[in-house]
């Protein structure tokens, strides 16, 4: 973990848990030390008020961005620790020696990387929905990232594809981009990223979302808001679950901010059939992490913790060995995850169905997206795509352009 600010979380661990609300995220002022004021005589009333017109809007937007970074830090750090957990057991873990010839990398990367790429590694990380332990291929995988790690600096970025994005699958075939990974597992999926985005990936982590259930059941559940509009769609997800699981569940029966349990909350952050759609989902998923993320750093005792290893870092399935995982744990606490987002961007996106596929996130300029993306990645502000990213930009706007919701 980046060490910094770290002040600021305990600060937060003492407030009360409630519901993010623009209202919420407000800074109460500064506080003082009464008996030190009666002591020297003197009144601060003055230092007070003027800490009060400091912008309360800039702290609770500084307040938001550390404790969104802090979480994705954890996340981050888990995914290696559970990579390195079960590599140690040498139980349920799939390891597997990635082919490397076999991964579409474009040929003008091939340049980057002894430039403007140089010093960075690129990890791709597969969150599949699995509760069977699926983790190979023949699933889809319901989250993608892509985690930049610049090794000279230690900083990170996380960049969220949104799993329905329309993109090449890397055979000349185009459909959504979660597909790829149920068609050839990660190597297929790895090469569909560097395919359509002109990047160089090798590596990636994969963990199955059934995993999630026994973490937040090993922490005690987690508070989450939960509206009208979720309440069947979650139910009808845990329902299903359990049925996998082969466990019993209890139906949330009342809205309002409450205690989930496991099986509630995994269903809770797959819920995609609301306004938002899957965008909201990638909202719901956030959420769940941040709660997860609170009660691990209230609640989670060493024998805690032990019980969530033993329940859920065995469903990995990675390309890393124990060497290099080893290698990424010792460098942890230099690692600093400086920005996230999502691709395709806002501004260059749009939503359609596409006959038989089914609706789809759309880049509506693959050129314009790829361009930002190795902007934001690496700090490249002359970047020209490839002519692979060209070609499936040509393809994605005559495949898709009379679908799109204009």
């Amino acid at each position: 973990m980046a060490k910094r600010n770290r002040d600021d979380y305990y600060e937060e661990e003492r407030k009360p848990v409630k519901k993010k609300t623009s209202s919420s995220h407000k800074t109460s002022g500064t506080r003082y030390d009464d008996e030190e004021r009666h002591s020297t005589g003197k009144s601060k009333g003055k230092k007070k008020s003027s800490s009060k017109k400091v912008s309360k809007k800039e702290q609770a937007k500084k307040k938001r961005k550390r404790i969104i970074l802090f979480i994705l830090e954890i996340f981050l750090l888990i995914v290696m620790v559970i990579a390195l957990y079960a590599v140690l057991k040498g139980e349920k873990t799939g390891h597997v020696e990635v082919n490397e010839s076999e991964i579409i990398i474009n040929d003008t990367i091939k340049e980057k990387e002894e430039t403007v790429m140089k010093g960075y590694r690129n990890i791709a990380l597969f969150g599949v929905d699995s509760t069977t332990g699926a983790l190979t291929k023949n699933t889809r995988s319901d989250t993608i990232m892509i985690a930049s790690i610049n090794q000279d600096t230690g900083e990170c970025k996380l960049v969220s594809v949104y799993r329905d994005t329309y993109l090449n699958l890397s055979n000349d075939s185009y459909n959504k981009c979660n597909s790829a990974y149920a068609k050839g597992g990660p190597e297929m999926a790895m090469s569909m990223l560097n395919l359509n985005l002109d990047l160089n990936i090798t590596d990636f982590v994969t963990v199955g979302f059934a995993g999630l259930t026994d973490t937040i059941d090993a922490l005690g559940g987690v508070y989450i808001e939960v509206d009208d509009s979720e309440i069947s769609h979650l139910n009808n997800y845990q329902l299903c679950i359990a049925d996998d699981l082969k466990r019993t569940y209890t139906p949330v029966t009342s809205t309002g901010y409450q205690l989930l349990d496991g099986l509630q909350a995994t269903g809770y952050c797959r819920i995609r059939y609301t306004a938002g759609d899957d965008f909201k989902r990638a909202e719901r998923q956030r959420e769940v992490l941040q709660a997860v993320a609170d009660q691990a750093k209230k609640k989670a005792s060493p024998a805690a913790l032990g019980q969530i290893a033993n329940n859920v870092f065995g469903e990995v399935y990675t390309s890393l060995d124990l060497t290099e995982i080893v290698e990424l744990l010792a460098d942890i606490a230099n690692y600093n995850i400086t920005d996230t987002a999502g691709f395709p961007q806002e501004e260059h996106r749009a939503t359609g169905t596409i006959g038989t596929k089914g609706s789809c996130v759309i880049p509506t300029n693959l050129d314009e997206n790829v361009k930002w993306l190795h902007q934001f990645l690496f700090n490249d502000y002359e970047y020209e795509p490839s002519a692979s990213v060209k070609e499936c930009s040509e393809k994605i706007y005559a495949d898709t352009n009379q679908y799109i919701k204009k």
